[in-house]
C-alpha cells in the first residue's frame, strides 16, 4: 500500500490528483493562454545610465542596453530602493516588446521585471543567475 502523506508530491486538497493541484491558481489575476505568455519578449538588459526622473520623485530613468545595437530607455518606479550609481553594470529581465508609454513627459521603451513583499518594504529585481550575453532571450 503506497502512503501519499509523505509524498513531496502529493495533492494539497484530499481526493485530488497531483495535476489538478498543480493548476490551482495562486495569483487573483486570471490566467492566460500559454500562447498568450509567449508573445512576451523577454531579454537580459544591461543597465549604462540611470538617473532619477527630473519630474518624478518615484521613478528612475534607466538606458539600457538590449544587445544587437539596441539601447532602451526604461522608466522604473524604483527610486526609493536603488540609488543611480548602483544599477550601472547590472544586468535585468526586460520585456523588450511592451509597447511605448509616456511617463511625467518622459517615454519609457520596456519594462524591468521585479519582485517586491506585500507592503513594497522591499524590491527587488529579477536577474540571471549569472552573467550572460547582454539581449539573451529568457524563456
Amino acid at each position: 500500500m503506497s502512503d501519499q502523506t509523505n509524498s513531496p508530491i502529493s495533492p494539497a486538497v484530499p481526493g485530488a490528483t497531483p495535476a489538478a493541484a498543480a493548476v490551482q491558481p495562486t495569483s487573483s489575476a486570471p490566467p492566460i493562454q500559454f500562447d498568450d505568455f509567449g508573445k512576451v519578449d523577454l531579454r537580459v538588459g544591461t543597465v549604462l545610465k540611470a538617473e532619477p526622473h527630473p519630474n518624478a520623485d518615484k521613478l528612475l530613468v534607466l538606458q539600457v542596453d538590449l544587445g544587437g545595437g539596441q539601447t532602451r530607455q526604461i522608466l522604473a518606479g524604483i527610486r526609493a530602493y536603488y540609488q543611480p550609481e548602483q544599477l550601472i553594470g547590472r544586468q535585468i529581465i526586460v520585456v523588450a516588446n511592451l509597447a511605448p508609454r509616456a511617463m511625467r513627459g518622459l517615454e519609457s521603451q520596456g519594462m524591468l521585471l521585479a519582485a517586491s513583499n506585500g507592503d513594497r518594504s522591499q524590491v527587488i529585481f529579477v536577474t540571471p543567475e549569472r552573467p550572460i550575453e547582454t539581449g539573451a532571450k529568457v524563456s
